[in-house]
């Protein structure tokens, strides 16, 4: 990509999006498109026709999506498959008619089956049954990634998709009912902090491990990729390192300062045991994340403070 190039982030309003548009930014390219929903309803086939036809953008990066902890997952299904199909058939497609040198489709490490050897390879992908809470989110995934390859193969295409791991940082989503598990955890051990509250109740059982990346992580491997990554098969991007929920836990109640007890409701789901993906593929061309998570941590409680106080 030159400095110059038009390039189109979307959904750059959310954690991922934003943080590319960051990066971007940084990097010194002048010529960021975006479009707030209120301006592009990317799930109109129309408005979306329209967008491409009047911007013909050079470069494209997909971070819009409907996304949601287990619990949005589990109430939303249509919803979740039904958005997600829309927004990135049209924005693929229109890509492909209108020029777009390149583009970057983001899926999910959650799409993987349930029970994925571990570390997950990209190779695992479609290995077997999917994770039943959110299944209909990583159906729409699976389709995007296989029209990604679909269109290069037939159109000549460059279409890129990456796997990022489970994210976190800036600009996350913290409503309890719709956010995933970091950001929830976050709010959670905060406001047990400013309420005095003696314990905290936690879904799950605190053992089934995760991975987590920092987002300024992702946006800077999502350039790192559109340089210099060409083939249509998938690329994880991740730490290679997972921490057990509860251990997690335990890091954001000393970052917090939160010294009550944790309570782990049995009753609820933990979701996949374990989900650490294979970044051998991503090492071996040249990147690797900077940000401990005890680092992200700090810097997303940090965000989340601000956020609160009405100062960013």
């Amino acid at each position: 990509m030159n400095k110059d190039d038009k390039i189109y982030v979307a959904g750059h309003r959310g954690m991922v999006g934003s943080a590319i548009v960051r990066k971007l930014e940084d990097e010194g390219y002048t010529n960021i498109i975006t479009r707030t929903r209120s301006q592009l309803n990317l799930k109109n086939q129309i408005d979306t026709q329209k967008f491409f036809e009047d911007e013909s953008p050079d470069y494209v990066f997909i971070a819009a999506a409907k996304v949601g902890g287990i619990l949005a997952n589990k109430d939303y299904p249509a919803e979740f498959i039904y958005e997600n199909l829309q927004i990135q058939n049209n924005i693929l497609h229109f890509s492909s008619i209108f020029g777009v040198k390149k583009l970057l489709f983001l899926g999910s490490s959650c799409i993987y089956p349930k029970f994925a050897k571990q570390p997950i390879k990209e190779s695992e992908l479609m290995s077997g049954y999917l994770e039943p809470s959110n299944d209909s989110y990583a159906t729409a995934k699976l389709a995007g990634i296989k029209m990604c390859q679909s269109y290069n193969k037939q159109y000549g295409t460059k279409y890129i998709t990456a796997m990022p791991t489970n994210l976190y940082g800036r600009n996350d989503n913290y409503n309890l009912e719709t956010s995933h598990v970091f950001p929830a955890l976050i709010r959670k051990i905060h406001e047990s902090k400013i309420d005095n509250k003696s314990n905290i109740e936690i879904w799950g059982t605190g053992t089934p491990k995760r991975e987590f990346l920092y987002v300024d992580d992702v946006a800077d491997a999502c350039h790192f990729l559109m340089q210099n990554y060409e083939e249509s098969d998938i690329i994880n991007i991740g730490t290679g390192e997972d921490v057990t929920i509860n251990e997690l836990v335990q890091t954001m109640k000393k970052i917090v300062g939160y010294e009550g007890d944790i309570i782990y409701d049995t009753s609820k789901p933990d979701g996949t045991p374990r989900k650490l993906l294979d970044v051998s593929k991503l090492h071996n061309l040249g990147w690797k994340h900077k940000y401990s998570l005890e680092e992200g941590i700090k810097l997303t409680y940090d965000s989340y403070l601000r956020n609160l106080s009405g100062t960013s």
